[in-house]
């Protein structure tokens, strides 16, 4: 059997890069009323700190954004895979019977 899980010309990953840019487009008023409002809280907090720390503060909260997007995207790209590639060879498995 193959494993779907290492390919080089991977359809699967390319959905996932074309969902995530269409997921953070906010379709409709659910998707919106879901978002994660960063640059809301990042305001708030920085409108908290005195100002010889906010250039600080203002970096680590980028770090963090970028840190949460990168988690996001790769438990994401983990579990629509697996899962994919799992219903795949369910369905192989369930015709080679």
């Amino acid at each position: 059997m193959n494993n779907f899980r290492e390919v080089n010309d991977d359809i699967l990953k390319d959905w996932l890069d074309f969902r995530e840019e269409i997921d953070l487009a906010f379709i409709n008023d659910e998707d919106r009323k879901h978002a994660v409002k960063f640059d809301e809280i990042s305001e708030k907090i920085l409108n908290s700190v005195p100002k010889q720390n906010r250039k600080f503060i203002e970096k680590q909260l980028e770090l963090l954004n970028s840190s949460f997007l990168d988690y996001i995207v790769y438990w994401n790209e983990k579990y629509y895979r697996n899962g994919f590639c799992d219903g795949i060879e369910l369905i192989i498995g369930c015709i080679d019977k």
